[in-house]
């Protein structure tokens, strides 16, 4: 049965959500109850692939993004044709289906919904993808980031 209390959250989220094509945004989205699904190199990068299968398909542009072990950050751009909720959804569904072939795991891998924040214009985009991927530091899983692997970046 569908948890009412997440569903609205859920819900909530999506309030005044925009896809604004071509603009850039910061997408935040954890593993279902937090579980640490991408401990290890192999499920992370179902993660990482579907990323890649997004910027193919020319849905989006990843700037940058980390894995942790319990959620995703991505910086993205949206191409002309794309809404955010889609790339998202298209995102979870395929890494969904990865990590279940490589674990054989059961059930839901992604919570509902996602945080998301646009970047303006006026930001400073490498000063945002450089606090996205210093996430592993911040956490304490490892004392530099060459040391953790799940995360890359357009300005390295």
């Amino acid at each position: 049965m569908v948890n009412p209390s997440s569903h609205f959250g859920a819900r909530k989220l999506r309030k005044g959500r925009r896809s604004l094509q071509n603009h850039v945004y910061h997408v935040t989205t954890s593993t279902v109850s937090r579980v640490p699904l991408f401990n290890d190199l192999n499920s992370g990068r179902c993660v990482v692939q579907s990323m890649r299968r997004i910027q193919a398909s020319r849905i989006a542009d990843t700037w940058s993004y980390v894995v942790m072990p319990d959620h995703v950050h991505w910086l993205l751009q949206l191409h002309s044709r794309s809404s955010l909720s889609g790339c998202v959804a298209s995102m979870k569904a395929h890494s969904s289906r990865l990590l279940k072939q490589l674990t054989e795991r059961r059930g839901p891998v992604w919570q509902r919904g996602f945080y998301d924040r646009c970047i303006r214009g006026d930001e400073d985009l490498l000063q945002v993808g450089r606090y996205l991927v210093a996430n592993p530091l911040r956490a304490g899983l490892v004392t530099d980031i060459c040391q953790y692997s799940l995360w890359d970046s357009i300005w390295v």
